[in-house]
């Protein structure tokens, strides 16, 4: 299979620079590095914590709450999510403590596991009314495997209808808000353009969600404009015509994740997994879907970040862990296959052993990987630094 130019296709650097903060390094798309060898990401933590009066922030909500509450029994505030620990921190703060009447939606997983389901259902139970979209599944199953084999990431599907499901809803149950969690591309290491505003405009979604197949690419797998229909978004005029606006509700409470998974675990009877998640050490995170660890591992495959780079980067921001712990949990766990659900996504993706590993193989940048003794490994990584 023919290798992929990933430094052309994705902007990246072609020297490998890690932060002096945190594990991560110059390779995740659009992240930025100062003279001092900070990464974004860090930056805007510490701006976070000294630069931010979240009284203020708390005040700018409860604006935005009285503004929007239409105290007549109708929805007034989506909350898009899959029942886990973010999704279910946001809801239940906006339903229990600022007065809000959320609707919950949630864009079915490509292949659910056992624990997320429960934890969706415990979500309810808690509280709320929710609207679980599931498209066709023959459908979705041909272009996870087309993203898979093309775009190396096989949850470039499931993004598309977790990102677009939230406004056909607001545009149904005419909602004009739509809530969601965390602003990724400042908190994770992005595009800091909304970095400082509460928003994100509709424009931005194809930016920062989706890897860019256009249409036609997907009619050439005998994909129909119907069978897409699903998975994007609706009518640009009609979203413009609901006055819809999108908010990130960590611009006016600070975001911890593992926090929030103290509070689900109290709140919304959110439980974890009993075992860590493969590729990384926590065991609270993206556990609703058996295909999750294949998204994570190709990142790994693609970037050299893996699953315990992204989770001990925002632990060492967040104060929880110390840049020595991260940088031993990244070389304990980063990169770990993910075996647990190999067999289930051979048989979702119809696809073998022997192309699974020719198309991982054909993602691997050679300014990223060598071959070494028969065997593949980072030329750089964050616990081994020039």
């Amino acid at each position: 299979m023919e290798k992929r130019d990933l430094i052309k296709q994705y902007n990246l650097p072609e020297q490998v620079k890690f932060c002096k903060k945190c594990t991560v390094s110059n390779q995740r798309p659009r992240i930025s590095f100062d003279e001092q060898g900070i990464c974004s990401a860090c930056n805007f933590a510490d701006y976070k914590k000294s630069k931010i009066d979240w009284v203020m922030r708390e005040k700018e909500l409860i604006d935005l709450c009285n503004r929007f509450r239409k105290n007549n029994g109708e929805f007034d505030v989506i909350v898009p999510g899959s029942g886990g620990k973010d999704s279910g921190f946001v809801a239940h703060q906006l339903k229990y403590k600022y007065g809000m009447n959320p609707l919950t939606v949630t864009w079915a997983p490509l292949k659910a596991t056992e624990l997320g389901r429960k934890d969706l259902d415990a979500l309810i139970a808690s509280g709320f009314d929710n609207i679980l979209g599931t498209p066709n599944g023959k459908t979705t199953r041909r272009l996870t495997r087309l993203a898979f084999c093309h775009l190396g990431d096989p949850f470039q599907p499931f993004i598309y209808g977790q990102t677009n499901f939230p406004l056909h809803m607001a545009v149904k149950y005419n909602v004009q808000l739509i809530m969601y969690g965390e602003n990724g591309e400042a908190e994770y290491g992005g595009d800091m353009k909304n970095a400082h505003r509460p928003t994100r405009d509709i424009q931005d979604h194809d930016k920062h969600y989706f890897s860019g197949l256009p249409p036609e690419f997907w009619a050439e797998y005998g994909v129909t404009q119907a069978d897409l229909r699903p998975f994007m978004a609706p009518p640009y005029e009609s979203i413009v015509s609901n006055k819809t606006e999108i908010h990130f509700f960590s611009y006016y409470k600070h975001w911890d994740p593992k926090e929030n998974y103290y509070y689900c675990k109290e709140n919304t009877g959110f439980l974890p997994n009993p075992e860590r998640s493969e590729g990384t050490y926590s065991n609270y995170a993206s556990l609703d879907d058996c295909l999750d660890g294949f998204h994570y591992y190709l990142a790994y495959i693609k970037f050299g970040i893996g699953r315990a780079t992204a989770d001990s980067s925002h632990e060492i921001r967040d104060g929880e862990i110390t840049r020595e712990e991260g940088i031993a949990l990244v070389k304990k766990y980063d990169g770990e296959f993910p075996r647990k659900y190999f067999q289930e996504f051979l048989e979702y993706c119809d696809i073998t052993e022997e192309e699974v590993q020719e198309i991982i193989d054909s993602w691997r940048s050679d300014h990223l990987w060598e071959k070494v003794n028969s065997t593949w490994r980072l030329k750089y990584t964050v616990y081994k630094e020039d």
